[in-house]
């Protein structure tokens, strides 16, 4: 019987089983597709084999039905991530201002457009590498990118006026960085993963903030660890937002929602 081909399927299964990939047909599929020669598949099997993750080797993620162009040194969007949007779209489902805050890809800014359909969309993040990658991913939903710190990279006309703040800010803690999964310590930037001493420096700054970007009844939403989740509600509420919860025991996903003054938390 003929040995198969180098690029043949099974080989490539084969290969990214033998690397450790857990779910290594799945894989064999994304990079089979994505390639489109025989060539570009060896070259993706070796990088993934080497340990990039595999969104960075297809160069897109999938993300609530739609691909998230993804490139190195820009965080990638985790599916749990997916569980925030939901919950935003369950709050303010007539929702027409969106600020995907933190936004590296825009992953999230640009899944709220397209569910919500015609919406002022703006996604910020301090690194630029990121934004660029954003603007790939929100230009079809008419997106405006900004480069900057939290806030103040946003235009001031935007004040008072967005009905959805996504903030997927960094919650890992500073000393629990270097136990990351070597995908991400290896590949994806630490502004986007430290988030500080017990990892909610940056929820806080968001939280205190969030109050004046805010339009009436408008809701902030962040990402956090069950662990993190007691301090980061209480960081929302001395911030004067209404404030519950939600879990996603299928994403093991936990997002803190927090309203602001004229609106009321759904149940």
């Amino acid at each position: 019987m003929p040995s198969p081909s180098p690029v043949s399927p099974a080989s490539v299964v084969a290969a990214l089983r033998a690397a450790g990939c857990v779910f290594a047909e799945d894989e064999a599929r994304l990079i089979l597709s994505a390639a489109r020669t025989p060539d570009e598949v060896a070259a993706m099997v070796d990088r993934r084999v080497a340990g990039l993750p595999l969104e960075l080797v297809v160069g897109h993620a999938e993300f609530r039905g739609l691909h998230i162009t993804v490139e190195p040194g820009v965080f990638v969007p985790r599916r749990r991530t997916e569980f925030l949007v939901e919950q935003a779209l369950a709050q303010a489902p007539d929702a027409s201002v969106v600020v995907d805050l933190c936004c590296g890809s825009g992953a999230v800014g640009a899944a709220l457009a397209a569910a919500l359909g015609r919406v002022e969309l703006h996604a910020a993040d301090i690194d630029p590498a990121a934004t660029r990658c954003a603007r790939r991913n929100v230009a079809a939903f008419g997106g405006h990118v900004h480069t900057g710190d939290l806030f103040a990279a946003l235009p001031g006309e935007l004040r008072g006026r967005v009905d959805i703040l996504a903030a997927n800010v960094p919650y890992v803690p500073s000393d629990e960085v270097g136990f990351l999964p070597a995908e991400a310590r290896e590949h994806e930037p630490l502004v986007a993963l430290d988030g500080g001493a017990d990892g909610l420096d940056i929820l806080r700054e968001v939280a205190a903030g969030a109050p004046d970007w805010l339009a009436p009844g408008g809701c902030l939403l962040v990402e956090t660890s069950e662990r993190q989740l007691p301090s980061a509600v209480e960081a929302f509420r001395d911030a004067g937002l209404e404030t519950r919860s939600a879990y996603s025991e299928e994403l093991y996903a936990n997002v803190v929602i927090g309203v602001g003054p004229a609106g009321a938390v759904r149940s």
